[in-house]
């Protein structure tokens, strides 16, 4: 569900071409992706949080929120945590966690082995301290829970979790950084598709990437008028050649 980073880029360069408003370096174009990507990324947890505000079940509201939790659901991702100095330590791409998922591995009476992935309940230190201190409320392997601080987490289940292998976060991870790569050919640059990496949005925002880097480029664009006829043009061109 990618969105070309090479598509992207030469409708930057069209546009500015039409408009005769200069030229964007690869590098710059970079710069100005990843800035765009990030802003169009951060902004659905925005929209989200307003449309959470929104009274009723108006369809047209519903339609828009199905299509944001669509492209959120793409940064949705489960990984092991590492760890250090006795904390679980999250994956260096978290935007934001969701749970703490704790593997509990029991053994029938016929030595048959299972694990039970069990949502760890997060609550703050004070409350680990009230909770652990009578054997009704302390945590389990049934019942696990977690701490976190700065240096990182800490779960306890029948005992303190010292194990990775035992341990996953379920979370939202940031975009991938963007690159257009290219050789240099001739004194222009080339594009170099191996060494390129796409953008991570939904497609349906192909769009507001471009605007959004135009804007980033100095380019304002007050509508999609001028996006819409170079991709028609292009369109074309693409039915003139297989023709």
């Amino acid at each position: 569900m990618a969105i070309s980073v090479n598509t992207v880029y030469q409708r930057v360069l069209g546009i500015l071409n039409k408009e005769q408003r200069g030229y964007v370096t690869a590098q710059e174009f970079n710069l100005f992706a990843n800035q765009a990507q990030q802003d169009l990324f951060e902004q659905y947890f925005y929209d989200i949080n307003q449309f959470g505000r929104v009274p009723g079940n108006d369809t047209e509201y519903s339609d828009m929120l199905t299509l944001l939790n669509e492209k959120i659901n793409i940064f949705e991702t489960i990984a092991a945590p590492t760890r250090n100095a006795g904390y679980f330590i999250a994956p260096t791409n978290l935007y934001r966690l969701g749970t703490v998922v704790y593997k509990n591995t029991t053994t029938n009476s016929f030595g048959t082995s299972s694990t039970e992935q069990i949502e760890a309940e997060r609550i703050n230190a004070n409350e680990f301290l009230y909770i652990n201190s009578s054997p009704l409320t302390k945590p389990t392997n049934t019942r696990p829970v977690f701490t976190s601080n700065t240096s990182g987490i800490k779960v306890y289940a029948n005992s303190e979790i010292d194990s990775v292998a035992l341990v996953d976060y379920q979370y939202i991870k940031k975009p991938a950084t963007v690159n257009w790569a290219y050789q240099i050919v001739f004194n222009e640059p080339l594009y170099d598709a191996n060494n390129s990496v796409d953008f991570e949005l939904h497609p349906a925002d192909e769009a507001d990437l471009v605007i959004k880097i135009l804007e980033l480029a100095g380019i304002l664009i007050k509508d999609l008028n001028l996006y819409q006829v170079m991709n028609q043009e292009e369109q074309e061109t693409i039915q003139q050649e297989k023709s």
